[in-house]
């Protein structure tokens, strides 16, 4: 299996054992994002609708990074804190897609890193 890594500067660098993501073939699987801003590694949790921006500006410098857009994107996973945050998250979530959407599950977890909201992970396609 041959794979290529992809990290830029454009999106927090991985605070564990992982790459921000790998290309497998055409496939291109992106870590979980948060709404870490990476020109100063501070989290952004001004308010739902702001993380979530941050969140889809960091998984959109991955993208860019490998050559791709949200155009691109197969299937998104949203981990969310609290249900009743996700038509905030839907709004923004939605308004970085030209209309094909994604497929995409929305789970609500009982905590996610360093105590943000929401983390999205993609699937792209060259």
């Amino acid at each position: 299996m041959e794979k290529q890594i992809i990290n830029t500067k454009n999106a927090p660098a991985p605070i564990g054992p992982y790459n921000q993501a790998i290309f497998s073939g055409n496939l291109l699987f992106v870590s979980g994002q948060i709404a870490l801003n990476p020109d100063n590694n501070q989290l952004v949790l001004d308010d739902i609708k702001t993380e979530t921006h941050q969140v889809m500006k960091n998984l959109k410098g991955i993208l860019s990074e490998a050559g791709l857009d949200f155009d691109n994107v197969l299937k998104t996973t949203i981990f969310i804190m609290n249900m009743n945050d996700f038509v905030q998250i839907n709004e923004v979530y939605g308004s970085y897609f030209s209309g094909d959407y994604p497929a995409r599950e929305t789970v609500q977890v009982a905590a996610l890193p360093k105590g943000v909201n929401v983390e999205i992970s993609v699937i792209a396609s060259k």
